[in-house]
């Protein structure tokens, strides 16, 4: 964490409203000190703890593709930026058949002040000024979960709540790459989309959430390609609106 935000924001410095933003709620995997979570260190690697490979593409799309980005600096294992404050999995007491010992019983109100509620007051503000024409919410998936075998074999993947008018594009633009591209997939914009719902569809924004598999993004040059696929298709799908 950078001065003890939550967040740390890239490109914003001469920023002109009526371009695209983008936002990444998982993008870290920091614990602070004075939390223990109770957990084996290297779960801190893994996807429970961090959307694998989405730090090292939003930090490109905005120092190299000219999309300022709202990034997380602390581990959804503390505080998961991408829940409403009511949700029990804002600080989640297990992820994916781990058990988060120190989230039982934790202060979830201290959590939420120290965390959840500055990083989205800081977005907020941030979407205040910039106006963004587009919204770009990026996360990754895990090829394949512990609790589960479904098997996930999507590259990429657009999730939406009510308004879907830029994930069909994207959808389809992504397609014409040879791309297996999910719809909804694999998880519903329709019960995960708290920051798009929030900052987004709730003021008339057109967003695209899209989640990347992360065996696609593990590496340097594999987040640097994927970071000019999404600047392309993100331009073009703004030229929409």
């Amino acid at each position: 964490m950078i001065d003890n935000l939550p967040y740390r924001q890239v490109g914003t410095e001469d920023l002109r409203p009526g371009g695209l933003l983008c936002v990444a709620d998982h993008a870290s995997n920091f614990v602070p000190e004075d939390i223990e979570l109770g957990i084996d260190r290297k779960l801190l690697t893994e996807h429970i703890a961090v959307d694998i490979g989405v730090e090292g593409i939003a930090d490109r799309l905005a120092r190299r593709h000219g999309m300022p980005a709202h990034i997380a600096c602390v581990s959804r294992l503390v505080c998961d930026m991408h829940r409403k404050e009511d949700e029990a999995a804002v600080v989640p007491a297990t992820s994916d058949g781990h058990l988060i010992p120190g989230n039982i019983g934790a202060n979830i109100e201290a959590r939420l002040d120290r965390f959840h509620r500055p990083y989205h007051a800081a977005l907020a503000d941030l979407v205040a000024e910039a106006k963004p024409k587009l919204l770009v919410a990026l996360h990754s998936f895990t090829p394949s979960l512990a609790t589960s075998d479904e098997e996930r074999p999507w590259e990429v993947a657009l999730l939406y709540n009510q308004d879907d008018r830029a994930a069909r594009h994207a959808i389809r633009l992504f397609g014409e790459q040879g791309l297996n591209v999910g719809d909804n997939q694999p998880y519903s914009g329709k019960q995960l989309n708290a920051t798009m719902d929030r900052h987004a569809e709730a003021h008339g924004i057109p967003y695209c959430t899209i989640e990347i598999r992360q065996d696609q993004i593990a590496n340097e040059a594999g987040q640097a390609r994927w970071a000019v696929m999404i600047a392309d298709v993100m331009g073009r799908v703004a030229l929409e609106f």
